[in-house]
């Protein structure tokens, strides 16, 4: 790791270590499954001020074969987030280089779904940002801006209490790079207030000067959105993540976040080329220690497989409760 990585692992401890203790009042959340069979639960969460957002999680990071465009893991079968939970027949398949200019494969049919487990949020009118978020207006569905890392399909999907596709919701993501740095450019922003400039970018010159890994759809008919992005790294305190917000007419909001299982991440942090001079990541979801998720982080964690192509596919179904 470089003197740079060093010092950025040790500021960001040092500030996440600080905000750590301001905590807002948290809502219900409760976790359902559409088409999965899975039980409903409830659960109450703290946010953190620190890097994001609603601090609570489902499942354990589905593996899933996706030589071809559905999924045929049944998200019952995950257990545990550090472990990989199913075989992937791709993975013979090396996983791509070159950022999403490498991605030659479809995105997949909305088969890919009905066997996603559900994360389920209320719906309300604002919920803490986290530092490092800033709005764009970017609506293009790769939002990498041509930066490099692992090739990512991110595959989300808006539904209400009964399971119906909402559509013509916003979803806005946004998340670092490999490096762990995140874009810094408010130019053209309409909401940068909460945006703490010096801690998320590092003062990094390429990414004062970006939006990269940010942005945002529209859900269509079947509520879903498909973005094409780049894995992210980490940084110091944070298990890697993904930070997700829902908006209806710019009025209501909700605010959260996914994250990667264990496995996968050191798998990636270990041996992928633009990941491994980094090494794996300083806080496991397994550990407990993240400074957002703590140990509920279930629920949250991505379902996942390696396309054909050797990059990643990532997704997810987002139940509202309004």
């Amino acid at each position: 790791m470089s003197e740079k990585d060093l010092q950025l692992n040790f500021t960001r401890r040092k500030l996440v270590t600080a905000m750590g203790g301001l905590l807002v009042a948290s809502p219900v959340i409760s976790l359902v499954g559409c088409g999965s069979g899975s039980d409903t639960t409830d659960m109450t969460t703290d946010e953190t001020t620190t890097d994001t957002d609603t601090t609570d999680t489902t499942d354990s990071g589905t593996t899933t074969d996706s030589s071809d465009t559905s999924s045929d893991a049944d998200s019952s079968d995950s257990s545990s987030s550090d472990d990989d939970s199913s075989s992937d027949d791709s993975s013979d398949v090396e996983w791509a280089t070159g950022g999403t200019a490498a991605i030659t494969v479809d995105f997949p049919d909305d088969s890919l779904f009905e066997t996603s487990s559900s994360c389920v949020v209320a719906l309300t009118e604002k919920l803490t940002q986290g530092p490092c978020y800033f709005s764009v207006e970017d609506t293009d569905g790769d939002i990498s801006a041509e930066r490099e890392g692992l090739p990512m399909q991110l595959c989300l999907r808006l539904v209400d209490e009964d399971c119906n596709p909402l559509s013509g919701y916003e979803v806005e993501v946004w998340h670092c790079d490999n490096a762990g740095i995140y874009s810094g450019d408010t130019s053209d922003s309409s909401d940068s207030s909460d945006f703490q400039s010096g801690f998320c970018t590092d003062n990094d010159t390429a990414a004062l000067a970006s939006t990269w890994f940010r942005g945002y759809l529209v859900t269509d008919s079947n509520g879903r959105v498909d973005f094409k992005t780049c894995f992210p790294g980490w940084y110091s305190s944070r298990t890697i993540h993904i930070h997700f917000k829902v908006s209806k007419n710019n009025v209501s909001s909700v605010i959260s976040q996914f994250c990667f299982p264990d496995a996968l991440t050191e798998e990636i942090c270990t041996s992928h080329e633009d990941y491994a001079s980094r090494g794996i990541q300083d806080t496991t979801l397994s550990s407990g220690k993240d400074t957002v998720f703590g140990s509920d982080y279930d629920e949250f964690v991505f379902e996942y497989s390696k396309n054909s192509d050797g990059s990643l596919l990532a997704y997810k179904t987002i139940q509202i409760s309004a």
